[in-house]
C-alpha cells in the first residue's frame, strides 16, 4: 500500500486522481485534546485503470510527515470536475473547511445516499461494506491513537479499507439513484453539507449549545457572554471548551453572577484552569457584560411547541402515513421527517419543516397536507395502508 510522506508523491497521486471521475476520501483525526481536529491521516482511492494494480489506485497520506504540504490535496478537493465521495461526511468536511478555507465540491455522502435508497437510518460504513460490497471488515483497530508513529500494518490496512470498499459502495448507490431518478434528492442534501454556514460557529451563538432549564432573559444574557468568551478562548488556545469551563460551572457562574475574584473563587465547579488570573478576569468581564446587557438585547428562547387540541391524534395518523410512504418509496422515515416535524405539521398550515419542501414534499409532505385538511383518509387491508380520496 502507498504511504505518502512527501509533497512530490502527494502531487503525483493527486494529479492521477484529477483525471478520474471520482475519488473516495476518509480521514483519521483526534480532537480530545484540542479545539480543532488534529488531522492524522487522509485516505484516498480512485477507480483502478484497466490492468492497473489495485494498490496503485489507493494511498494513505501522512499529514504529520515532516515537510509535507497538503496543498496538492486541497487543489484536488477544490477540483469541481472530480466527485469527492465520503461516508458520514460532516466531520471530514469540517476538517477540510478549517484547513483550506472552503468545502470540497462536489461531494457524495454514502450514508445519506443509503437512506435515500432505503438501506436504513444512518447506515454504518461496516453495514454497507457487508450489504453492498459483500466484504467483511476487521474493526479491531478502530480505537487507535492515530497521532502515534509508527502505525502498524494492521492499523494501516484498517484505514485504507475505509476508502477501497467505498468505491464499490459509491458505484452501486449512484447507479441505484440514477435508475430510480433520485440523484437530485441526494444533491439536495449535499447542498447543506457544502454550505460554509454548516461549519462556521459564531461565538455569539455558542450559548445555544448549553443546556439549561432556566430561560429567563437576564440569566441567558450572562450565559451568552460566558459561552462566547469560552468559544473565543478555546479557539485561540486550541483546547477543548470544557477544559476551560465546563457547562455546569458556566451555569453556576451565570446564576451567581460574581463581580469580584473573591466571589468567583467560591464557585464549587470552577476548574483549576478557570482560576488562573487571566482566565478569571475574562470570566468576570463576561459576567459584567451580561449583567449590563439592555433588556431589548437579551436572548429570548421561543416558547416550547405545544400541539393544538386534537393535534396529537392527527400526529399519530401522520406517523402511520409516514411509515407507509417511506416503505412504499424505499426511503428511511427519519430522512423524511422527525416526530417533532409531524407534530408541527399536525398543528398548522405554516409548518416550516423540511418535509414540506423539495423531494420530501413530493414523497410525503403533499399527502400529509391533504390528510390534515381532510381531503384523504387512511384505510388498511392485507396489502398495507391505503389512501382514500374524500
Amino acid at each position: 500500500m502507498q504511504i505518502i510522506t512527501t509533497t512530490e508523491d502527494l502531487a503525483r497521486f493527486c494529479s492521477d486522481c484529477a483525471t478520474a471521475p471520482y475519488v473516495t476520501v476518509d480521514t483519521e483525526f483526534l480532537r480530545e485534546r484540542t479545539y480543532y481536529a488534529q488531522l492524522c491521516l487522509v485516505q484516498l482511492a480512485r477507480p483502478a485503470a484497466e490492468g492497473e494494480d489495485d494498490e496503485a489506485s489507493a494511498a494513505i497520506v501522512d499529514p504529520l510527515a515532516k515537510g509535507l504540504s497538503l496543498e496538492p490535496l486541497f487543489e484536488l478537493m477544490r477540483n469541481t470536475g472530480v466527485m469527492k465521495v465520503f461516508h458520514a461526511a460532516r466531520q471530514d468536511l469540517e476538517i477540510f473547511y478549517t484547513l483550506m478555507g472552503s468545502v470540497p465540491e462536489p461531494i457524495f455522502d454514502s450514508q445519506v445516499a443509503a437512506m435515500v435508497c432505503g438501506l436504513g437510518d444512518q447506515a454504518s460504513y461496516e453495514s454497507l461494506v457487508r450489504r453492498v460490497a459483500r466484504q467483511g471488515m476487521d474493526k479491531s483497530a478502530r480505537f487507535t491513537d492515530w497521532s502515534r508513529r509508527p502505525l502498524s500494518e494492521k492499523q494501516l490496512s484498517y484505514a485504507i479499507a475505509d476508502v477501497t470498499h467505498l468505491r464499490v459502495i459509491y458505484e452501486a448507490l449512484s447507479a441505484q439513484l440514477a435508475e430510480s431518478g433520485r440523484t437530485a434528492w441526494v444533491d439536495e442534501e449535499m447542498a447543506i453539507l457544502t454550505s460554509p454556514a454548516t461549519y462556521d460557529m459564531d461565538p455569539e451563538e455558542a450559548w445555544r449549545r448549553v443546556k439549561t432549564r432556566t430561560t429567563a432573559p437576564k440569566f441567558l444574557a450572562v450565559v451568552r457572554e460566558l459561552a462566547a468568551w469560552r468559544e473565543r478562548q478555546a479557539r485561540e488556545r486550541d483546547v477543548p471548551r470544557n477544559r476551560l469551563l465546563k457547562d455546569d460551572a458556566l451555569l453556576e457562574i451565570a446564576s451567581n453572577k460574581p463581580t469580584t475574584l473573591e466571589e468567583l473563587g467560591r464557585s464549587r465547579l470552577l476548574q483549576r484552569e478557570g482560576r488562573r488570573n487571566d482566565m478569571s478576569d475574562g470570566i468576570l468581564r463576561a459576567v459584567a457584560a451580561g449583567i449590563a446587557c439592555p433588556p431589548d438585547k437579551r436572548p429570548v428562547v421561543p416558547e416550547p411547541f405545544v400541539p393544538k387540541p386534537g393535534g396529537q391524534a392527527l400526529g399519530d395518523l401522520l406517523r402511520v402515513l409516514l411509515k407507509a410512504k417511506a416503505e412504499a418509496s424505499g426511503v428511511a422515515p427519519r430522512l423524511i421527517a422527525s416526530s417533532a416535524d409531524l407534530d408541527r405539521i399536525a398543528s398548522g398550515e405554516d409548518a416550516d419543516v423540511p418535509a414540506m419542501s423539495g423531494w420530501r414534499h413530493e414523497v410525503f409532505g403533499g399527502d400529509a397536507e391533504r390528510l390534515r385538511e381532510g381531503r384523504i383518509a387512511l384505510s388498511a387491508d392485507q396489502g398495507g395502508v391505503k389512501l382514500i380520496e374524500i
